[in-house]
């Protein structure tokens, strides 16, 4: 049976606002984050992303008030990340209105955290998040990173996740540190070797700048979900056309577009 692909706009949130910048820095000013989620749930977005791009470095709780006002005004499932790293920062994102909770920095500190959550929330609930950035001396040349992708772990990205897959959360979420905002693509090799060594469902994200991008994120990389931030926040596409362009080449999307009749 064919899996039907979902597409998931991420607004990264930095004092409010939502930000977009190039290997997790130069960041630059792309919206106000309730508009934002608006005019995704519009263009045909499955699912949004709501990242708390600096609560862990600044040791902080995920910005709850901005998220609830997203939640409260779309429909669609928001994912929330940044900044989650207690039991009850996780009961709190799901009062405020999230589907799913992404953890990252926490996951890597203390699994026995994960597998409480798992535990009290439910695996469906609970994403672990992995940025990732190259290192050719580890067995997959993918090495995790911690505080927001500025601390190395000497970790390898593929055994963490196989790790955390057996703690019992639903979904990975691995982003590429030097893909991040790049537009040269994903990283397929994590993506592909992620999904291979886990069997769960796994979010591509981290690189798309073009059309292809997404295509091969999804045959060549086996992801089940396509983040994207850039191209979407500046107009390059809008979650229409990278949908009719998967549809255009037998991939299935949720809600795919209407074909015109002119």
């Amino acid at each position: 049976m064919k899996k039907t692909i979902q597409i998931m706009p991420c607004l990264d949130i930095q004092g409010g606002r939502v930000v977009k910048g190039i290997h997790f820095v130069d960041l630059i000013d792309a919206g106000d984050p309730v508009a934002c989620a608006q005019a995704y749930e519009k263009s045909g977005a499955d699912v949004l992303g709501f990242l708390d791009i600096t609560a862990t470095i600044e040791k902080r709780r995920t910005v709850f008030d901005v998220l609830q006002q997203v939640t409260e005004a779309v429909h669609i499932p928001v994912v929330v990340g940044g900044g989650i790293q207690t039991l009850a920062d996780v009961e709190a994102a799901l009062a405020a209105g999230a589907t799913k909770v992404s953890i990252s920095t926490a996951a890597f500190r203390d699994r026995d955290f994960v597998a409480a959550a798992v535990n009290q929330f439910g695996g469906q609930t609970i994403i672990l998040a992995i940025d990732a950035d190259r290192n050719d001396r580890l067995p997959s040349r993918r090495e995790v990173f911690i505080n927001g992708g500025r601390t190395a772990t000497g970790v390898d990205a593929i055994e963490f996740a196989k790790q955390m897959a057996g703690v019992g959360v639903g979904e990975i979420l691995p982003t590429s540190k030097v893909g991040d905002g790049a537009k040269h693509g994903y990283d397929l090799d994590l993506i592909r070797g992620i999904v291979d060594a886990t069997q769960l469902p796994t979010v591509a994200s981290g690189g798309a700048g073009k059309l292809v991008h997404f295509v091969e994120a999804v045959k060549e990389g086996h992801a089940s979900t396509l983040l994207a931030a850039s191209v979407f926040h500046f107009g390059t596409f809008t979650v229409q056309q990278v949908k009719a362009y998967l549809a255009g080449r037998g991939i299935a999307v949720r809600h795919p577009p209407v074909a015109r009749m002119d």
